[in-house]
């Protein structure tokens, strides 16, 4: 039988989990968390409104560690985020979506690099391996190169599927103080880590941290809803238009061309396809690839992008060492 751990009573990172209706999915959430190499953690699980099948789910978890915040009623991950982070007692918050895994030394090492930083807030993040139903890969494929603006180490693409950069929201650990002077989007249904990200690290004295390992597994099942899939693309390109000030031009024709452009290619409307083209040659400044991947997010239908991208993507070796 595993030994428990006893709680502390300043742990050394808040995990913050939030959830709705996915009791098996958050249950292995918890328990990858409580599994971590580093103990001295409380794992704070933010129930998105009334759920009884996942208020079971939880009391079957046996951990001193592990605290339930049940909100009245559901306001959306970005709200329950906020949520949790106001509970958080650590120094140090590690967010984690309800739907992945981190691997057991994930903490350990994320902490040891704040440590080591010389960032006075250090936004630490790691790679991740993503597993589609046909494939599994590590993103993000690269470190920013000197002198590169992260903006643009976040969005823009080497490729037809994926640049160098990536950040997913269960490879942050941030800390506590920074999350609740920057909180994420309520009401915000896409691109929330990036928004917050990007918001994050144009504040003084916060700067980004790459754990050059895998230590997430992000589980892209294609066969249950995701609230990100069906986000209208109009939602996600006022957002880039109020982002605008926190990206290059670069990064925000890429953005308008690829992720906004793939919300809006199922319409199958000209009005957005001539809206999204004259955004990001107005405001932005289009290289070759993103017209390219402008042409094939729209020319070809989304399942088939995912199949061609999943066959054309080989395991990637992880970055080096930071």
């Amino acid at each position: 039988m595993p030994v428990r751990s006893a709680p502390v009573s300043v742990p050394e990172v808040s995990v913050v989990i939030p959830t709705r209706a996915r009791p098996p999915l958050v249950t292995r959430a918890v328990r990858s968390a409580l599994a971590q190499t580093l103990p001295d953690i409380e794992v704070i699980v933010v129930v998105d409104g009334p759920d009884p099948d996942t208020d079971t789910a939880l009391a079957a978890v046996d951990d001193p560690r592990l605290r339930v915040v049940r909100l009245p009623e559901s306001g959306g991950a970005p709200h329950a985020r906020n949520v949790g982070v106001e509970h958080a007692r650590a120094p140090f918050v590690a967010l984690l979506d309800d739907d992945d895994e981190w691997h057991p030394e994930k903490l350990a090492v994320q902490c040891a690099l704040a440590a080591g930083s010389g960032v006075p807030e250090p936004v630490v993040i790691s790679q991740l391996v993503i597993n589609t139903p046909r494939a599994a890969f590590v993103l993000p494929r690269g470190l920013p190169r000197p002198g590169q603006p992260l903006s643009e180490w976040f969005a823009v693409r080497r490729g037809l599927f994926h640049g160098d950069g990536f950040i997913q929201t269960s490879t942050i650990m941030a800390p506590t103080a920074l999350l609740r002077r920057v909180p994420f989007t309520v009401g915000l249904r896409r691109l929330q880590e990036l928004d917050w990200a990007l918001r994050a690290l144009a504040q003084d004295g916060v700067d980004l941290v790459i754990a050059a390992r895998p230590l997430v597994t992000w589980h892209a099942d294609e066969n249950r809803p995701r609230v990100s899939f069906d986000a209208p693309w109009i939602e996600s390109l006022e957002w880039l238009r109020r982002s605008r000030p926190l990206v290059t031009p670069r990064a925000y024709a890429a953005l308008a061309m690829s992720v906004v452009s793939a919300m809006a290619a199922p319409t199958r409307s000209p009005k957005a396809f001539l809206t999204l083209l004259r955004e990001a040659r107005r405001n932005g400044r289009p290289a070759l690839t993103d017209y390219v991947t402008f042409l094939q997010v729209w020319l070809v239908p989304a399942g088939l992008r995912r199949r061609v991208r999943d066959l054309a993507s080989r395991p990637a070796r992880t970055a080096s060492p930071v």
